[in-house]
């Protein structure tokens, strides 16, 4: 990954020791794979919605040129229109199977993706990273690191709210995932931004059109 900022293009990001990036842009190689993860309300649907000009209604995945842009309210959108009368929390399992065969999909076609995932369950990171070496790509992983009363708080504005319970294992996971991500400590990611929310108010674009990901640490 590289930010862009001002017009300029500052050295790359250490990937052992990842701070908070403030740019305009975030560039990646062609096809890869990039991971937007964040807690439950962190504003992940909203950044994409933002930087995609997505209106929530979607029910499959937004082309973008070559750029396919998968958030899971898509598979949360088409499976609505089948399971009315299913209290929302039965339908999660066939939402996230829906939201991850999707991703897997566009992967293995050789599309540049950007997706939204909680990013708490590790072996997701790694089954999408494997999946994206075997097109030759990589798997980039953005953090969306908001704190949890704020990510709660986004929860309730969107009337999708997580119980008490599982918010706090999200919340536990959450904490690990950054600290092993600031010690270097995804090693299936071949690289990993951090972005507090001023960060991604600032954040505009991200362009597949990077160097190429040979030199990326794996």
């Amino acid at each position: 990954m590289i930010p862009e900022q001002s017009g300029r293009r500052p050295r790359e990001e250490s990937r052992r020791a990842p701070g908070v990036v403030r740019a305009e842009r975030l560039r990646y190689p062609a096809r890869s794979l990039v991971l937007l993860a964040g807690l439950p309300g962190a504003g992940k649907s909203t950044l994409l919605a933002r930087l995609y000009d997505l209106d929530g209604g979607e029910t499959g995945p937004v082309p973008a040129g070559e750029v396919r842009v998968i958030d899971s309210r898509q598979s949360r959108n088409w499976w609505a229109r089948f399971l009315g009368p299913v209290p929302p929390r039965a339908r999660t399992p066939l939402v996230h199977a829906t939201h991850v065969v999707r991703i897997a999909r566009a992967v293995l076609r050789g599309h540049s993706v950007v997706a939204h995932t909680r990013g708490t369950w590790p072996h997701i990171l790694y089954g999408f990273a494997w999946l994206a070496r075997r097109r030759g790509a990589g798997t980039h992983v953005i953090l969306l690191d908001i704190p949890p009363p704020t990510a709660r708080a986004g929860q309730y504005a969107r009337g999708r709210v997580v119980t008490v319970g599982a918010f706090a294992r999200h919340c536990r996971r959450w904490r690990s995932l950054v600290e092993r991500a600031r010690s270097g400590g995804l090693p299936p990611a071949a690289s990993v931004t951090l972005l507090d929310r001023e960060a991604a108010d600032r954040l505009r674009e991200i362009r597949f059109d990077g160097p190429p990901a040979s030199g990326a640490s794996r």
